[in-house]
Parts: structure tokens; sequence; C-alpha cells
């Protein structure tokens, strides 16, 4: 079995975005040389998410939304996670929402997706540098 590993750096210019990393992915599959296999993707910080979905704009506008309802950035007082000195207790409960990983299936070289699939980074705590793992093993 072999295995092939890269992290990708991020480094978002507001406090949430969202990022299509399948370009990255795909070419991670193609450098590792494996044809089948499983490629794990995850956000190495706890306030940043990789995730599977659509990559339609609206539908993302929809994701920004519906989190910041679930878990509303102001007031920051409201998290006793806040009292620490940090303002970003939202973003991790956003991460737990979104997760943490995705696990895609690599056939014939190729990422074995659904239609419309992609992979997406998710920030929620941005304006610093945080990494991505990419992780292949299989033959």
């Amino acid at each position: 079995m072999k295995s092939y590993r890269k992290e990708l750096w991020f480094n978002i210019p507001g406090r949430r975005g969202f990022v299509n990393i399948t370009p990255e992915v795909r070419d991670c599959v193609r450098q590792s040389g494996i044809s089948e296999g499983l490629v794990l993707v995850n956000a190495m910080h706890i306030t940043a998410s990789v995730f599977i979905n659509d990559d339609e704009h609206g539908l993302h506008q929809d994701y920004d939304k519906w989190l910041e309802k679930l878990a509303p950035h102001e007031p920051t007082g409201q998290y006793r996670h806040n009292d620490t000195g940090e303002d970003n207790a939202d973003a991790h409960m956003k991460r737990q929402l979104m997760g943490r990983e995705v696990v895609v299936a690599v056939t014939s070289g190729e990422l074995d997706f659904g239609p419309w699939e992609q992979i997406f980074y998710g920030e929620f705590d941005g304006r610093r540098r945080k990494r991505v793992l990419i992780k292949i093993i299989g033959e």
C-alpha cells in the first residue's frame, strides 16, 4: 500500500468564507500515483471545516445565513468560551455543524463523486493562516 500526504494553507481575509478545494485534491490524487484507495481531507483547526456539497453561490450564502442564525457571532458575551478573551465561540460551533473532514473513494485514479459533489474548505474565524491535511492511501 502507498500513502501520500500534503498540506494546503489558507488565509481567508474575512471572518467567514468557503473555498472550493476540489482542484487541489484532484492534483494530489494525480501526484500520489494511487489508482484505487481513499483520500482523507480534514481541517487541522478547530474553527474551520471541510465538507462536500454543490458549488453553487446561492447555497453558500444560505449556509452562511443558516450558520449565523444557529450560532451568531454577536453578542460575543453570550458564550462562556469567550470569557477567556477569545471572540470565536461561534466559530467552534459552526465547525461542529459543518464537520471536520471528508473521505472520498479514489477509483481509476479519480475522485469517485456523485453528481455535483465538490470538496470545500469552510472558514469561520478567518484572518489568520490555517491548514488542511490531505492524506491518500491505496494502490
